[in-house]
């Protein structure tokens, strides 16, 4: 008579970590083709100035475009592209500062857009309620 001894096996307790890597690396890629392709805003020639860049700790600004035939933009929400009033833009800016009031607020203004329609854009949002309002240039190229 013979009789066996079956060995228990221990569980073994490594995680397999290589569908993990394998997910990584798919949205890896699907994020390197998509970024390219999310703008933010309105396409505008901003004039060239030398000034402060926002400090990194802030929050992200509103950033209201105003492009060179007038039309008043907004980067909340699924609008962006749309243009707006200048009713709708002020009520969307009021309700986003009641909600974070201590957002900055910048004016991206068309280069070739008339000084007039940046400053009533300026006057238009302090009176939707921002403490100060920045205005958006680029860096002057050497």
């Amino acid at each position: 008579m013979v009789v066996y001894v079956r060995k228990r096996r221990r569980p073994v307790s490594e995680i397999n970590v290589v569908p993990y890597i394998d997910v990584m690396l798919v949205l890896l890629i699907i994020f390197m083709v998509t970024a390219p392709l999310v703008t933010q805003g309105v396409k505008v020639d901003l004039p060239k100035a030398e000034a402060e860049p926002l400090k990194e700790d802030t929050k992200p600004p509103l950033i209201a475009s105003v492009d060179a035939e007038g039309k008043y933009y907004l980067n909340v929400g699924d609008t962006q592209k749309d243009p707006l009033s200048a009713e709708d833009l002020a009520v969307l800016v009021a309700k986003h500062l009641q909600k974070e009031p201590d957002t900055p607020v910048v004016v991206k203004g068309d280069g070739n857009v008339p000084y007039n329609n940046v400053v009533q854009l300026m006057v238009l949002l302090q009176r939707a309620g921002a403490p100060s309002v920045g205005l958006m240039t680029d860096m002057p190229e050497a």
